[in-house]
C-alpha cells in the first residue's frame, strides 16, 4: 500500500515503553503529542473533537476552528467522520476565530469560504449554529460588531487551531496582549506580504486589517488544542512548547492555559529537547548514527571540536549511557570522528578504481547514469549545484527531471521584458496581445493559461541556460516532466494522481538510473516540494521488483533555506571557491527568480546568497568539529 506522507526513519531515539507522561513533557510549558505526519496527527484531533461532541450530554457543544492551510485535513477528517455516522454536527455550534476586514464573505480570498466549502457544507449543521466573523459589517460598527462576537465566543467547549510560521495564532501578531480580545487588527507589511499569494500577489489588493479573537478570548476556552505541521514549523514550535511566554510568539500566551496540547508531525516537531536531545528526559536506543548525533550535540553544546572532548563533558551533560555501551570516551570521540569524516566525498558519483569500503558511494560501475529530480526549474542548481556541477565534469551521464513548470513563480513584468526582446530582435509584435492577457487576470481565479503557457518557456528557457552553463546537454539530459498536480493556474495545486506517477515511471524507465537525487524537504506536507519528492518515491515503490533498481541508490537533498542535521548525513560533498562560483552562475541563469521573485517569503536574500550561505555554514559546522576546512559543503541522506 501506498504511504501517504514520507517521513524519514528514526536510527535510535528515546525509549516509550513505561515512561510516564510528566517525564516525558519535561521540558514542555505545553505538552506536546508528536506523531510521525500530519496525517496520522490530524486523525488524533479529529477523535479528540468527535469525543467531546459525543459526550456532550446538555446544550449545544461550542467548538471553535480555525482558518488557513493547517486545518485542511482536519476538515477533510470530520466530514469522513460524519458521512460515515460516527459524528453528527447537529447539536454543535461551530466559530471561526478569524477574518479579512473588508472582504465580502463569498468572495474567493475569504478566510471563512473555505471553510464552508471544505466543512461546514458538508455536514449536517444547522445554519444558525454556524458563527463567522463577518467581513462585510460597515466601519462605523465593526467596533460594537466585535464586542457582540466575542461575548459569544468567550467560554466555548473546545478551542482548536493552528499555529502560524512565527507563533500568530488567528491574527494575533507579535506584540499581541494576553489581555486582547475580538477586535480589528491591522495586518503588518510581512503579514500582508504572506497572505497576498491569495490575492494574485498583488499586496494593494490584499486587505490591510483583520477581524481576529484576541488571546483573552481563547483563554476563555474550557479546552485548547493547537496544531502544526512540517519543518517550516518547528521554530515555532518550540517557541511555543518550550520557550517562555512572550508577546512575541503569541501562541505561546496560552501556555498558561490548563487545558491545553499541542499536535505536532515529527517534521515539526524538529526542535524539541525530546528529539534533539532525548538522552536527557530519559533512556535511550543507540545506534552508530545516534551516537554520532548526540556527539555533535555535545560539541555544540560545550564549544569543542570532536577530539577535545573530555570525560567530564560527557557525564556533566546526561551521557553517562554513550559512555556504559561504547566508552571509554576517547574511543567515542576517535568513532565518530572517523565516522563524520568518511561522509566527505569530492566523488558524488564514486571515484573509479578507488578503495570504496570507507566510501559513501561505491567505486562501481563508472560512469553512473544519475537523475536528479528538482521540483521547481532552479532547485537543482540551488540545492546541490555544486554536487550536479561535478557529476557533470567527472563523466557521469547526469539526466534532471523538472517536475513541474514553475509557472506562477514569473513575475508578469518579466513576461512583458521577453515580449520587448523578441520585438526588438524583429521576430514579431505581440506586446499589445500579451498586455490584454494579463490585464485579463481576476484576484483569487487562475491565471490565463495563454499567460501560464508564456511563463512556463520563460523558467524552460532558464533551466536550460544553467545546465548548459556548465556542460550538460539541454536537449537530450533535461526533461520537463510537467506534472499535472502543479497546472492549476493558481497557488492551490491539485491532487497527485496515477498520471503524475506514470510521467516519472516512464522516465525512470528509459534511464535506469544507477544514482536518484530528490529533494527531501518537508516543509509544507501539501507543498509543492513534498508532493514531488512523494510522486517519485511512489513510482519507485511501484517500480519494485525491476532489475535495474537493485543497483539503485536514492540520496535526498535540501533547499536553500534547511539543511540537514549533521547527524543524519551520509554524504558531504565539497565545493572550493571555484565551484561554488560556478554553481552561483547557474543559478543566476534563472532571472526570472532575480530580486523580483513572487513568493520570497521573510527572507530578504536572493535565492543563490541563502544557498551559499547554507552551505558554507555547513562547512564551517564540520571545521568546528575538527574536519578539514572548505569553502562550502553540500550533503545528502541515502534513503536506499
Amino acid at each position: 500500500m501506498e504511504k501517504k506522507h514520507f517521513t524519514l526513519e528514526e536510527d535510535g531515539g528515546l525509549i516509550m515503553d513505561g515512561i510516564t507522561s510528566d517525564i516525558l513533557h519535561t521540558y514542555e510549558n505545553i505538552p506536546a503529542e508528536i506523531f510521525t505526519d500530519d496525517e496520522a496527527a490530524t486523525e488524533a484531533v479529529a477523535d479528540v473533537i468527535a469525543d467531546a461532541i459525543n459526550a456532550k450530554k446538555d446544550g449545544p457543544f461550542r467548538l471553535g476552528l480555525s482558518t488557513g492551510k493547517t486545518p485542511l485535513s482536519l476538515y477533510r477528517a470530520l466530514v469522513s467522520r460524519n458521512k460515515a455516522g460516527k459524528l453528527s454536527f447537529a447539536n454543535v455550534e461551530v466559530y471561526s476565530i478569524d477574518e479579512y476586514y473588508p472582504i465580502d464573505p463569498k468572495a474567493a480570498q475569504s478566510r471563512n469560504r473555505r471553510l464552508n466549502e471544505e466543512l461546514l457544507c458538508q455536514v449536517d449543521i444547522k445554519k444558525e449554529n454556524i458563527k463567522l466573523p463577518d467581513g462585510s459589517v460597515d466601519k462605523k460598527n465593526i467596533a460594537a460588531w466585535c464586542a457582540e462576537y466575542d461575548k459569544a465566543a468567550c467560554g466555548i467547549d473546545l478551542l482548536v487551531m493552528g499555529v502560524g510560521e512565527k507563533g500568530q495564532i488567528g491574527f494575533n501578531e507579535a506584540g499581541t496582549s494576553d489581555k486582547s480580545r475580538t477586535r480589528t487588527v491591522l495586518l503588518p507589511y510581512a503579514s500582508r506580504k504572506r497572505q497576498s499569494k491569495n490575492f494574485n500577489n498583488d499586496i494593494k489588493a490584499t486587505p490591510a486589517a483583520a477581524i481576529t479573537i484576541g488571546i483573552a478570548t481563547m483563554l476563555s476556552a474550557k479546552k485548547i488544542v493547537l496544531m502544526a505541521w512540517g519543518e517550516d514549523k518547528a521554530q515555532a514550535v518550540y517557541d511555543v512548547v518550550e520557550g517562555a511566554a512572550s508577546a512575541n510568539c503569541p501562541a505561546s500566551l496560552l501556555q498558561r492555559h490548563e487545558n491545553i496540547s499541542i499536535y505536532v508531525d515529527a517534521n515539526s516537531a524538529s526542535l524539541l529537547t525530546r528529539i534533539t536531545a532525548p538522552w536527557l528526559v530519559g533512556p535511550c536506543t543507540w545506534s552508530k548514527k545516534f551516537v554520532r548525533k548526540a556527539v555533535i550535540w555535545l560539541c555544540q553544546k560545550v564549544g569543542k571540536p570532536i577530539l577535545k572532548l573530555s570525560l567530564k563533558d560527557y557525564l556533566e551533560n546526561s551521557l553517562e549511557e554513550v559512555l556504559d555501551q561504547f566508552g571509554p570516551y576517547d574511543k567515542i570521540n576517535i568513532d565518530v570522528f572517523n565516522d563524520l569524516q568518511h561522509t566527505i566525498s569530492g566523488w558524488p558519483g564514486g571515484k573509479p578504481n578507488a578503495d570504496d569500503s570507507t566510501r559513501p558511494v561505491p567505486s562501481n560501475p563508472f560512469p553512473k547514469r544519475v537523475i536528479i529530480f528538482s521540483p521547481h526549474p532552479d532547485d537543482d542548481v540551488i540545492s546541490m549545484g555544486g554536487t550536479f556541477i561535478r557529476l557533470v565534469e567527472q563523466g557521469h551521464d547526469v539526466h534532471v527531471a523538472y517536475e513541474t513548470s514553475g509557472n506562477v513563480a514569473v513575475h508578469d513584468d518579466v513576461v512583458y521584458q521577453h515580449i520587448d526582446a523578441a520585438r526588438e530582435l524583429g521576430y514579431g509584435d505581440r506586446r499589445e496581445e500579451v498586455r490584454k492577457i494579463i490585464e485579463s487576470k481576476r484576484p483569487g481565479e487562475p491565471e490565463p493559461r495563454a499567460l501560464l503557457d508564456l511563463k512556463g518557456a520563460i523558467r524552460r528557457s532558464e533551466a536550460r541556460g544553467a545546465v548548459r552553463s556548465f556542460g550538460l546537454n539541454e536537449d537530450t539530459n533535461a526533461h520537463f516532466l510537467n506534472l499535472p498536480f502543479y497546472e492549476t493556474g493558481g497557488i492551490k495545486k491539485g491532487e497527485r494522481t496515477q498520471k503524475d506517477i506514470d510521467i516519472i515511471i516512464d522516465l525512470l524507465q528509459k534511464v535506469k538510473p544507477q544514482q536518484i537525487y530528490v529533494a527531501g524537504d518537508l516543509a509544507d506536507p501539501h507543498g509543492t516540494h513534498r508532493v514531488c519528492t512523494e510522486a517519485v518515491l511512489e513510482a519507485l515503490r511501484q517500480l519494485e521488483g525491476e532489475a535495474w533498481l537493485k543497483d539503485c541508490h536514492c540520496w535526498l537533498y535540501r533547499g536553500a533555506w534547511m539543511e540537514w542535521e549533521l547527524g543524519r548525513v551520509d554524504m558531504a560533498v565539497p565545493l572550493s571557491p571555484d565551484e561554488l562560483i560556478k554553481k552561483r552562475h547557474a543559478i543566476y541563469r534563472h532571472l526570472s527568480q532575480k530580486d523580483i521573485m513572487p513568493f520570497p517569503g521573510d527572507d530578504p536574500r536572493e535565492f543563490w546568497q541563502r544557498a551559499e550561505e547554507r552551505t558554507q555554514n555547513t562547512a564551517r559546522l564540520y571545521n568546528e568539529l575538527g574536519m578539514a576546512e572548505y569553502q562550502a559543503i553540500e550533503v545528502f541522506v541515502r534513503l536506499f
